[in-house]
């Protein structure tokens, strides 16, 4: 079954890309560097946003759906 079908898969494929655009702006920060920019990228951009500001809640995620992944 396709990720956007089921919830919890969706949070998961969600958080993954908070963390991935987080530690892509965080490695390379020209490639991210503002949200003038039209597209795909601006999307990441705000991904990297929302891991940088709530980063304890987005680690906290990431804990609880590493323990979810072990427990299914």
């Amino acid at each position: 079954m396709s990720a956007l079908f089921k919830f919890a898969s969706l949070l998961q494929v969600l958080l993954l890309l908070i963390c991935s655009s987080t530690y892509v702006h965080t490695q390379w920060p020209s490639l991210l560097q503002n949200n003038n920019q039209n597209g795909i990228l601006r999307v990441f951009w705000k991904f990297a946003r929302i891991g940088e500001r709530a980063s304890p809640y987005v680690s906290l995620a990431c804990i609880l759906m590493a323990i979810n992944q072990f427990n299914s």
